[in-house]
């Protein structure tokens, strides 16, 4: 499906999907309880969708049931993730966190499990796995692109240690599993862990589903076992991620408001909030919700190695911002949905933008605006998410080919466009 846009300032007032990562996290702690938990507030996605299958393939019992919030999404969960008899096939679609959370939590009971996956998601690492598997007596086979990837075995309580460079999704799968297993466990991290935000998000949704983790604030775990996940109802947040293309667009022609937000949320991308406000936006909470409004914007160096996810709406904004914007920390965006940091410079560029690739970053110049014209949404949702934001400022039409991506995290983004008074035709 291609998007015709007609560029035009968006404004009014949009209550932001639910926090993809911690519906993640909510789910899979439920699925881990004994006994019935409620899930509230989930804004549905292809991701949420494949956390929810491979998590029934496990055992667990979901159900959707109606929402306490408009246009939202509620699950019965009956936890309790028992041993299958069978060999368990757990389709993960495209959803790098659902694969990587889900595979120790897949081999918290000795059976086989095999994860399969479509798009880039065969493709991209689970490296940090692999010599625990060998060190755990954890039998394992994959092909040559990583997927599918075959596990049989179970976890036994003790140390572990892998690499923290990588993605800390790898360290939520483990502590998510290590505190059910009948021993203490320590997991550490064997280089600077990065992304210190999520893991934080996965040790404060834990606390609320009842288990203890003790973490040195660097890179040491002290895991007590024989713990157990607590059933309840737990209602999901508002997602920074989501809210952060609508908190740009406020930028750039009208005041635009997102709720549906916590304040000093746990959620790493709640720093786009302070980072268009160190760029000189004007972005504030009020009692509707978080605010932007219109504002001149300047370059500025932004790290963004607990917020990666915020990197191509960030390249936007920097490029609609005066000077130079050095974007850094972000070698790890080029292995998400696609490299993140070519297709952004790519696809700016065509339109008039000044971006220059690094290894780890962007080197990005301020241009007064953008022609408009064709460009591609590279089957990544936040690729043509954030490429939608940058038609407030084109002169001219801007296409997007390739935009019914967006379902994979936002399937009511281009809805939620048009109620902000975006115009676009829908072709194909």
């Amino acid at each position: 499906m291609d998007i015709c846009i007609t560029p035009k300032a968006l404004s009014g007032t949009v209550s932001v999907p639910s926090s993809k990562s911690i519906g993640h996290r909510d789910l899979i702690c439920a699925a881990l309880a004994v006994g019935e938990s409620i899930v509230d507030n989930i804004s549905i996605s292809q991701d949420i969708e494949a956390t929810c299958r491979v998590l029934q393939a496990l055992g667990a019992q979901i159900e959707e049931i109606p929402s306490a919030y408009p246009g939202r999404t509620a699950y019965r969960v009956q936890g309790g993730l028992r041993q299958q008899k069978k060999a368990v096939t757990a389709d993960c679609c495209e959803s790098g966190s659902t694969l990587r959370f889900l595979i120790p939590v897949g081999l918290l009971h000795d059976q086989t499990v095999t994860f399969i996956g479509q798009g880039k998601l065969p493709k991209r690492p689970l490296d940090p796995y692999y010599p625990i598997f060998a060190e755990k007596q954890i039998t394992y086979t994959l092909t040559d692109s990583g997927l599918p990837l075959t596990v049989q075995g179970k976890l036994q309580p003790g140390r572990y240690a892998l690499a923290g460079n990588v993605s800390s999704q790898f360290f939520t799968g483990l502590l998510l599993a290590l505190p059910l297993l009948d021993g203490d466990s320590v997991l550490e991290s064997t280089t600077t862990l990065e992304s210190l935000s999520y893991v934080t998000m996965t040790l404060d949704c834990m606390a609320r589903h009842g288990v203890q983790v003790q973490w040195d604030g660097k890179n040491t775990f002290h895991i007590p076992g024989n713990q157990s996940y607590r059933p309840g109802a737990y209602t999901v947040e508002g997602d920074y991620s989501q809210a952060a293309f609508w908190l740009s667009a406020g930028l750039f022609g009208k005041p635009l408001t997102c709720t549906g937000l916590r304040q000093h949320s746990s959620q790493g991308d709640e720093a786009i909030v302070h980072i268009l406000q160190d760029m000189g936006g004007a972005v504030s909470y009020t009692d509707a919700g978080a605010q932007a409004v219109p504002s001149e914007t300047a370059g500025r160096t932004i790290d963004v190695e607990d917020c990666p996810d915020l990197v191509p709406v960030l390249t936007v904004v920097a490029s609609c911002s005066s000077g130079v914007t050095h974007i850094t920390h972000a070698a790890r965006v080029r292995l998400k949905e696609c490299d993140r940091l070519h297709a952004m410079a790519v696809e700016l560029n065509k339109i008039g933008a000044r971006i220059e690739e690094e290894p780890e970053g962007l080197v990005i110049h301020g241009v007064s605006g953008f022609t408009g014209g064709i460009v591609d949404g590279w089957n990544d949702h936040r690729v043509a998410m954030a490429l939608a934001v940058a038609s407030q400022r084109c002169q001219q039409p801007l296409t997007i080919t390739g935009a019914e991506c967006v379902r994979k995290s936002y399937p009511a983004f281009w809805e939620d466009f048009a109620s902000l008074g975006g115009q676009y035709e829908q072709k194909g």
